[in-house]
């Protein structure tokens, strides 16, 4: 410590005592679009000294204490582009520069992508996060969790530990609200629109680039972004043979082994990459046990115009059941308490487990007619099939459709213990196009998209304790139909040097067919929807600068839950208008951002407690509710051993009027009337007035970093009637991470990383959810929620060859 502490006094008076001359610059493709990781080289051309380092998520690169009057060669290289090569001349003053990399002939930009993300001068709010910034914190995590440190980002597990079942919220909505694309294919469940990262185990080794758009955001393909698009791509090209060996260890017999390889450019024409991944952990809460394979395989021929590409990602699953989280009762005593599997008090059921296998397959073509213009087609099927395995303690028969066995002696069986599986086959297909022209002021994309989904929900008992049943009986067999097709033009105009104009319609026609549903099979529901989402905006850019208004719609259909209800009580779509006004500020030694939002809803679809035809709780319209904020960043590079970032987010997110509804039972637990309770202004439940992350890193010594990574969420609501007894409190969290890195003559890199969570041991929960009752006549919260767990490591060394 004390040496480190002596680093650090050294290093400041150093900076005080002796004027330095900075060489600042960044690097952009030919949209205007920051190129992360690619490579800067400085070579003196008097004393041969060479300097190197990589541009960060923003396109930025700094080279600090440069001695005056000296002459340097500069040389950046990024897959894809040609090389640009030049001059330097350090003089007495600092240096300021923007690069712009052409394409090279044989290149595979992953126009997929491009044609669903934001360019820097389109008007959105959005946050670009690079392949080096995931590595350092791909230990195990499900990917929302390496996403955490985001603006305006809450992250949740049912394990507690950041493995298996995990969501993520963005301004407040989750994944049912935000946009998932891979390589710009739509990722959301065709029905429940969630997104389940675990069917894809350790896809974040794959992935070379995420862009986060807060908000509605541009065009895209799949379902409506009620919050936020996620767009993943994994499409980018290794142009040198590559093989990487991670494994990472931890709390809770957490392992994670990957295996990743590639061949390069062969020829400068054909590519190819695999990874084989295995991650299992016990998890923090009982029992919680997962174990993920995956395999991901891409293979690519480059050709001077055209370009095509093949993937294929194929996961595996078995987790056991965490979803119901811990009643707070119980909480204070047992945080790790996890009442699925229960028989008895002793005994709990060991299969109680969530198993689902999923794969992948992707076909992209890309031809380029000639600079200006170029196509590209997407092929793909994602195939799924898989089953949760339940034991029901007293099952009544009929519920089942099963009749009541009658013993010889005439004896009526009216119940059992069981074991039930509920199933889901499914396959969604379809392609995705676009056609992109760009000239010297303007860039326009014609796109869109088709998909089909063919969804097969069933149910079978498959033991049962007094008998009566046949093997694998079949009590429900519903299939569902939904098919979806879009298309979208955009156009982005530069009419100066500085200002740009925006423009984005997308129409989309949706057909939705549900025939039965597991509690009533014989409940038909055929849905059919056109909307038109427009959105317009303008920018400013200039010297880094960028300001930017923007207006956009967005439409959504209901859920597959939603249709559960009588024809009086159907559900309609949700509308959204968000308005976005942003200033943000980015150089090679500081950045800062600021965000004004609203985002208006019209039909909200909301939780109210308000019972369904069969007498489960359904999601109601509210006419009118809004989310308005603002998101706060920065951060800076004090020198070449400090540097910080961290953003702050304030919210309100308010429902004007609705109606909360309770179940109501009388001192003998007769069940009666539901009873209505009016409520005005309230918050919408899970959504924080208050989100903050900060990280700050500290490179002591060559090769060595540590970083402190802080996170903090306000309190929030766990229903929207803005009830203090129904609240999961806010938390403040401490990690901390080290990571070494070496290259010696039998690695090419060398990475040694380290992470303590929680390192303040702190008890918080994730996430809850409640649902109150009036008994006798007075209200009993049942409150439950999803611990985190207390302090805990996970230790990971990455080889590269």
């Amino acid at each position: 410590m004390q040496r480190i502490l002596l680093s650090f006094v050294l290093a400041l008076v150093a900076n005080v005592l002796f004027a330095q001359v900075s060489f600042n610059g960044k690097i952009l493709n030919e949209q205007q679009q920051p190129l992360a990781n690619a490579t800067v080289l400085l070579k003196n051309v008097s004393t041969k000294q060479v300097l190197k380092t990589t541009s960060n998520d923003d396109g930025f690169f700094s080279f600090s204490s440069l001695k005056e009057y000296t002459k340097w060669k500069l040389n950046i290289s990024y897959t894809g582009k040609n090389i640009y090569a030049t001059n330097i001349l350090v003089n007495s003053s600092n240096i300021d520069e923007t690069y712009v990399l052409n394409d090279s002939q044989q290149e595979l930009e992953p126009l997929e992508v491009r044609a669903v993300r934001a360019s820097d001068k389109s008007p959105f709010t959005k946050t670009n996060i690079s392949a080096a910034e995931i590595e350092k914190n791909n230990l195990g995590k499900d990917l929302p969790f390496l996403l955490n440190q985001t603006p305006n980002v809450v992250v949740n597990s049912d394990a507690g530990n950041g493995i298996g079942y995990t969501g993520i919220t963005i301004r407040g909505s989750d994944a049912t609200r935000t946009n998932v694309t891979i390589n710009g294919i739509p990722n959301n469940d065709a029905e429940d629109q969630g997104v389940y990262f675990i069917d894809m185990p350790d896809l974040a080794s794959s992935v070379g680039s995420i862009q986060i758009q807060r908000g509605v955001g541009s065009s895209t393909n799949g379902a409506g972004a009620f919050g936020a698009t996620v767009n993943l791509s994994t499409n980018e090209v290794h142009d040198s043979a590559y093989a990487t060996f991670s494994n990472s260890y931890g709390s809770f017999n957490t392992w994670k082994n990957t295996v990743a390889a590639g061949s390069g450019l062969v020829d400068g024409k054909f590519t190819a990459d695999v990874r084989l991944s295995n991650i299992s952990s016990d998890g923090y809460i009982d029992r919680a046990k997962s174990n993920l394979q995956s395999l991901f395989f891409s293979t690519a021929y480059i050709g001077k115009k055209t370009t095509v590409r093949f993937n294929f990602i194929t996961g595996k699953e078995k987790t056991y059941q965490a979803w119901d989280g811990v009643s707070e009762d119980i909480l204070p005593t047992d945080r790790t308490y996890n009442e699925l599997g229960y028989i008895n008090d002793s005994t709990f059921y060991k299969n109680e487990t969530d198993n689902y296998w999923q794969s992948h397959y992707q076909l992209f073509i890309t031809h380029r007619f000639n600079e200006k213009l170029s196509f590209n087609l997407t092929s793909f099927l994602v195939h799924g099939y898989g089953y949760y395995e339940e034991y029901k303690t007293d099952a009544d028969y009929s519920s089942y459709g099963i009749p009541y066995p009658v013993s010889v002696s005439g004896d009526t069986t009216y119940s059992t213990d069981l074991v039930r599986q509920k199933w889901l086959k499914n396959n969604f297909y379809g392609q995705t196009f676009s056609l992109q022209y760009k000239n010297t002021n303007d860039e326009l994309t014609f796109g869109g998209a088709w998909t089909n989904y063919d969804g097969q929900h069933y149910g079978n008992v498959i033991w049962a304790q007094n008998g009566g049943v046949a093997n694998d009986y079949e009590y429900y067999n519903v299939p569902a139909y939904k098919y979806d097709k879009s298309i979208y033009l955009k156009w982005l105009h530069t009419f100066d040097e500085y200002w740009n104009l925006y423009a984005d319609v997308q129409y989309r026609n949706v057909w939705y067919h549900i025939y039965g549903f597991e509690d009533d099979p014989e409940l038909i529901r055929k849905s059919k929807f056109n909307f038109v989402n427009p959105k317009a905006g303008i920018s400013y850019t200039r010297n880094g600068y960028n300001a930017y208004l923007s207006y956009a719609l967005a439409n959504k259909e209901p859920s597959r839950d939603d249709y559960e209800a009588g024809l009086d009580n159907q559900p309609k779509p949700e509308k959204l208008h968000d308005f976005e006004l942003g200033a943000e500020k980015k150089a090679a030694k500081y950045n800062w951002g600021i965000n004004l939002y609203y985002m208006l809803y019209k039909d909200q679809l909301v939780l109210t407690g308000k019972l369904n035809d069969v007498g489960a709780a359904t999601r109601i319209n509210v006419p009118n509710s809004y989310r308005a904020g603002i998101e706060l960043q920065g951060g800076y590079v004090f020198s070449n051993w400090l540097n910080a970032a961290a953003n702050l987010s304030f919210s309100r997110n308010k429902i004007k009027d609705f109606t909360a509804y309770y179940n109501a039972y009388d001192a003998d637990w007769n069940e009666l009337p539901q009873v209505a309770e009016q409520h005005h202004n309230t918050d919408i439940a899970l959504s924080p007035s208050v989100v903050g992350a900060g990280t700050i890193n500290i490179l002591p010594f060559k090769n060595l970093e540590l970083s402190l990574i802080s996170k903090y969420v306000g309190r929030r609501y766990m229903d929207n009637t803005q009830n203090s007894s129904r609240i999961v409190a806010a938390y403040y969290n401490q990690d901390a991470r080290i990571i070494y890195t070496i290259k010696t003559n039998f690695f090419k890199e060398l990475s040694i990383i380290g992470s303590v969570y929680n390192v303040f041991n702190t008890k918080y929960n994730s996430i809850g959810y409640t649902y109150p009752e009036y008994e006798k006549g007075k209200v009993n919260n049942w409150n439950y929620f999803f611990p985190m767990a207390g302090t805990n490591y996970m230790v990971g060394v990455n080889i590269k060859l």
